[in-house]
C-alpha cells in the first residue's frame, strides 16, 4: 500500500497533494510520516471534514485549507509520537531490566499516559485496602399527621465539619446515644415545618467522545466498543458527525444546519420532540450550545442529517443516545419543587425530603412527565406548624463504606480531569485541556492496561492487579513518581495543545521529555531491589521451615523474621499477591494459578508448592496430570461417583479431578478432568454438575489459542469432555461439540 501511494505521489502529472486523512492530530501525523518517508516535496492542501455526508465532503473540497495552517498541529502530533516512544521504550527497558536483576524475565511496560492512568487505579486500591469500617447508627421515625404519615431521619441541626471525613449530620457513633434518642422520642408529639423551593436542571451538554463513552458504559458498552460503533455510524452509515472530538459545542453559524437536521429526524418516538423544538422556536444562539471559542478541531457529536438504514441493535442504541441528546439540548430546563420538612420532637430534629417534577422540560425526551398525586417522592401535605405524632421509631446500624472502585465511566472522567474526578459538567469543561490522553486514545489506554496484566475487568469494575500495584510502588520507591502523576501528564497534554496553538515551541517540549526520560533510566540504574520503599505489610503466618515467623515484605520477597526462608514474589513472569503467598506458607501449595509464561513467552497454568528444601517450585503435568500416586483422603476432597467406570470415587487433586481407579496399577479407569481448561479454573461445583447431568452451566472467560475470550458449556459424552457453544440467536442450529483441552 505504501509503495502504491509513493508511486502515485511521485507521478509527474500530480502537481500537489491533498491531505484527506482523519481531520485531527493523529490523522495529520499519519500523512506527515507518509510524505516524509516517500521523500515528497510537492505543495500540500488540507481537506478538513466534519461530516461524511456528500454535502459536507463537497463543501470541504471547496474550502481546502493551506498547509501552513496545519504546521503547528503537525508539530504537536510529532511531539506526541516521539515523547510516547522515548518514555515508553526507555522506561519499559529500564523497569524490565530492574525487575530482572535477580534472573527470569518479567516484562514491565510503562508509558507516558498509560502509567499515570494505572496510578489512579492503584491509589484507589490502596485506599480500599487501608480502609477500616466504622460502625454508626441512624434513628428513623414514622410520623402521623391528618393527611397520612411520613418518615424522617434524625440529624444534628448544629452539625459542622470537624476534619472527620466520615462525619455526617445524621450519623451517631454510639449505640447508647441512638437508643437514648429512640427512648425520649417514642410516642411523643412533634411540630412539623417545611420549606418548598423551586429548582431547575438544565439539559446536559452535547456529547463529545468521552461523555458518550461514559453514558454508554452505564448501558453496558465498554469505551472501546462505543468508539468502534461511533466510528461505524460516522464512516459506514454517515449518520453522525466526526466522533473523536473533545468539544461539546457547535459553531455559532450552525443554527440553520441544526434546524435542517431536526426536520430530517424520522424516528417515530423522537420525531415529535424534534418537531416541538422547531414549532416552538427553541433553536436559539445560546452559548451553552453554539460557542465557536470552545471548538478546536471538531465540534460536538450530533446527527449528520442522513437517515441511517440497516443499523444493528447496538448501533441503533448508540445512535439513539446521540439523537436524544441532540434534541434534548434545545428543550427548556426541567423544573422541580424540593420540599425539606423538619419535625422537631422536643430538642430532637428529624428531616424528610421530597422532590417532584413540576415541568419536565428536556426530561420529556427521555420519557419523564410531570408529577402526579401518587408520585413516590411526593410528601403528604401538612398544615403550617401541624402536630405530628411519633407512631414508630427505630435504630438502624450501618458501617462506613470504602471508596468505590472505578468503572470505565468514572475512570474516563478521572482521565479527562487529570486525576481529579469531577462530576459537575461545567467544571469538567474547565479541566478538559489538562486531561490524560485524548478522547480518541483513552479507550485504547484502558484496554492496554488490561492486556499488560496491570488491570483486570471484574464485572464493570476496573481493579489494579498485584503486578500493577508493584509497578507504581517501584516508580515511587526509586524516585520516578512523576511518571505516576496524572497531573504532570495532564500538563504535558496541555503543552501539546499549546504547540498546536503556536504558544510553545516543539524543541522546548522535547527537551523536557528527554530530560525526564534520562532521569527515569538513571534512577533505575542506581537503585537495588531491596531498597525500594513502599506500602509493604507483615504476613502474620507461621514459618513452615522453622516454626517461627512472621514474614516481612519488601519489593521482591517475603522473608521469615526467624530464619533465612525467602518466598519470591515473582515466578515465571507472574507476581503473587499477598493472599496467595499466605496460602502457600500455610498449606504448602497454592493454585492452580494462571498467568505464568514460559521462556518462549507461552502462557501456562500450574500449582506452586514448597519443595523438600522449602523452595518454590511448580507442580504440574501435561493436561492436568498430578504428581500424586496415592490419594490422601484427609487432604483430597471426594466430590462424587465416577461417571465413567461407575465404581470409583472422584477426588479433587491439586491439578485435576481424578477417579481413584486411574491411580491403580494397572489403571482401571481413565477419568480425569484438568482443574484449568484454556486458562479458566473449573470450580468443584461445576464438575459435580457435569458428572451428575453431563453438562455444566454456561462458563465465561475461556481463552482460545488466539487469545480471545469466549463462553461455553462443558459437556461429557462417552467419558470425553468437550465444549458446547450457545446457538446463534439469528438462526437455530444444533449445539456444536468440540473437544476441550482436558485429559479424560
Amino acid at each position: 500500500r505504501f509503495n502504491l501511494l509513493k508511486r502515485l505521489m511521485k507521478r509527474e502529472d500530480v502537481t500537489e497533494l491533498i491531505n484527506a486523512c482523519d481531520a485531527g492530530r493523529e490523522g495529520e501525523l499519519i500523512f506527515r510520516y507518509l510524505v516524509k518517508s516517500a521523500g515528497i516535496k510537492k505543495p500540500i492542501r488540507r481537506l478538513w471534514l466534519q461530516s461524511m455526508t456528500k454535502e459536507s465532503i463537497r463543501e470541504a473540497f471547496q474550502h481546502l485549507r493551506a498547509d501552513q495552517e496545519l504546521i503547528p498541529l503537525a508539530q504537536a502530533a510529532v511531539c506526541r509520537s516521539e515523547s510516547d516512544w522515548l518514555v515508553g521504550i526507555n522506561g519499559t527497558r529500564a523497569m524490565t531490566a530492574f525487575n530482572n536483576k535477580t534472573g527470569g524475565f518479567q516484562l514491565t511496560p510503562v508509558g507516558r499516559v498509560q502509567t499515570p492512568t494505572l496510578a489512579i487505579l492503584a491509589e484507589r486500591e490502596e485506599r480500599i485496602h487501608a480502609f477500616k469500617p466504622r460502625t454508626f447508627f441512624e434513628v428513623f421515625g414514622d410520623f402521623d399527621v391528618v393527611a397520612g404519615s411520613y418518615r424522617g431521619r434524625w440529624f444534628r441541626e448544629e452539625f459542622a465539619k470537624d476534619g472527620d471525613e466520615d462525619a455526617r449530620p445524621e450519623r451517631i457513633w454510639s449505640a447508647e446515644q441512638a437508643e437514648e434518642i429512640k427512648a425520649r422520642c417514642r410516642q411523643k408529639m412533634g411540630i412539623a415545618t417545611e420549606e418548598r423551593k423551586p429548582t431547575t436542571q438544565a439539559p446536559p451538554l452535547l456529547y463529545d467522545l468521552t461523555s458518550l463513552q461514559r453514558d454508554a458504559n452505564g448501558r453496558g458498552f465498554s469505551a472501546k466498543r462505543t468508539l468502534q460503533i461511533a466510528q461505524q455510524l460516522y464512516e459506514k452509515h454517515k449518520a453522525i458527525t466526526y466522533p473523536r472530538t473533545d468539544s461539546r459545542y457547535l459553531p455559532e453559524d450552525y443554527l440553520s444546519t441544526v434546524k435542517g437536521t431536526l426536520a430530517k429526524i424520522k424516528d417515530s418516538t423522537l420525531a415529535r420532540h424534534a418537531r416541538a423544538v422547531l414549532d416552538k422556536n427553541w433553536v436559539k444562539p445560546s452559548k451553552r450550545i453554539f460557542n465557536t471559542a470552545k471548538i478546536s478541531d471538531h465540534f460536538a457529536i450530533v446527527p449528520s442529517g442522513e437517515v441511517p438504514r440497516g443499523l444493528d441493535e447496538y448501533q441503533q442504541r448508540i445512535y439513539d443516545m446521540i439523537v436524544r441528546r441532540f434534541i434534548a439540548v434545545f428543550f427548556p430546563a426541567a423544573q422541580f419543587e424540593v420540599t425539606t420538612r423538619i419535625t422537631r420532637v422536643g430538642g430532637d430534629a428529624f428531616k424528610t425530603e421530597g422532590k417532584i417534577i413540576k415541568e419536565p422540560g428536556w426530561l420529556t425526551v427521555y420519557g419523564r412527565e410531570a408529577a402526579n398525586g401518587d408520585e413516590e417522592s411526593a410528601l403528604v401535605e401538612i398544615a403550617p406548624n401541624e402536630s405530628a405524632r411519633v407512631s414508630a421509631i427505630e435504630v438502624k446500624q450501618n458501617e462506613t463504606k470504602p471508596p468505590a472502585r472505578f468503572n470505565e465511566a468514572t475512570l474516563l472522567s478521572s482521565m479527562e480531569g487529570a486525576g481529579k474526578l469531577v462530576e459537575d459538567e461545567e467544571l469538567r469543561e474547565a479541566m478538559i485541556q489538562k486531561g490524560l490522553g485524548t478522547p480518541a486514545t483513552r479507550a485504547a489506554i484502558i484496554e492496554g492496561l488490561i492486556h499488560d496484566g496491570y488491570v483486570i475487568r471484574q464485572g464493570r469494575e476496573l481493579i489494579a492487579t498485584a503486578k500493577g500495584m508493584a509497578l507504581i510502588t517501584l516508580l515511587r520507591g526509586i524516585g520516578v513518581s512523576a511518571l505516576c502523576s496524572p497531573e504532570m501528564t495532564g500538563e504535558w497534554e496541555f503543552k501539546l495543545k499549546q504547540i498546536q496553538n503556536r504558544a510553545m515551541q516543539r524543541n522546548d517540549f522535547m527537551s523536557q521529555i528527554k530530560e525526564f526520560t534520562r532521569d527515569i533510566v538513571d534512577k533505575a540504574k542506581s537503585f537495588e531491589g531491596d531498597s525500594v520503599s513502599g506500602n509493604f505489610e507483615t504476613l502474620e503466618v507461621k514459618c513452615p521451615k522453622c516454626g517461627g515467623g512472621p514474614f516481612d515484605e519488601d519489593y521482591r520477597t517475603f522473608r521469615c523474621r526467624s530464619c533465612e526462608l525467602i518466598i519470591w514474589k515473582t515466578m515465571a513472569g507472574r507476581l503473587f499477591d499477598r493472599e496467595e503467598v499466605r496460602t502457600l506458607l500455610e498449606k504448602g501449595h497454592v493454585g492452580p494459578l494462571v498467568g505464568f509464561r514460559s521462556k518462549m513467552g507461552r502462557p501456562f497454568s500450574a500449582m506452586v508448592k514448597l519443595g523438600d528444601d522449602f523452595k518454590q517450585q511448580f507442580d504440574f503435568g501435561e493436561n492436568g496430570v498430578d504428581s500424586v500416586v496415592t490419594i490422601d483422603r484427609e487432604r483430597h476432597e471426594e466430590i462424587g461417583l465416577c461417571p465413567l467406570c461407575r465404581q470409583g470415587k472422584v477426588f479433587a487433586l491439586e491439578n485435576s479431578y481424578t477417579c481413584e481407579r486411574t491411580l491403580e496399577k494397572p489403571p482401571h479407569c481413565t477419568f480425569r478432568i484438568s482443574r484449568i481448561i484454556l486458562q479458566r479454573e473449573i470450580p468443584k461445583e461445576q464438575v459435580q454438575k457435569l458428572m451428575a447431568t453431563g453438562k455444566t452451566d454456561l462458563l465465561p472467560k475461556f481463552i482460545s489459542k488466539k487469545g480471545r475470550a469466549f463462553s461455553a458449556y462443558l459437556k461429557l459424552e462417552n467419558g470425553k469432555v468437550g465444549f458446547e457453544f450457545e446457538p446463534r440467536k439469528s438462526r437455530a442450529t444444533k449445539p456444536r461439540l468440540k473437544k476441550a483441552t482436558a485429559a479424560t
